[in-house]
């Protein structure tokens, strides 16, 4: 069990670095002109979605929040954007 709370905690802990990673790019995708703005407001949520989420059993242990749940479907929205429209992307050229 000690083994299991050890690997538990530590996957807990590289959430934290990926969901902030989410948001960072989450705010890039909608500074840029070449991935709808609406892409970037999804992968925010799904990177505070996340952050929620792991943060949660240590800061908010009554608090339920499972719309965290779904949070995840920014990255896949993301995701299915990139491999349909971003390989048409043209390349800018200075």
């Amino acid at each position: 069990m000690f083994l299991l709370k050890s690997f538990k905690s530590s996957w807990y802990f590289g959430f934290v670095f990926f969901s902030i990673h989410l948001i960072l790019l989450g705010y890039l995708v909608i500074k840029s002109s070449y991935v709808p703005g609406i892409l970037g407001i999804l992968l925010i949520i799904t990177g505070l979605g996340y952050l929620l989420t792991t943060i949660k059993p240590y800061l908010f242990s009554n608090v339920n929040i499972d719309f965290a749940r779904y949070t995840f479907y920014g990255e896949l929205v993301f995701m299915l954007w990139l491999l349909i429209k971003g390989w048409s992307i043209k390349e800018v050229t200075s």
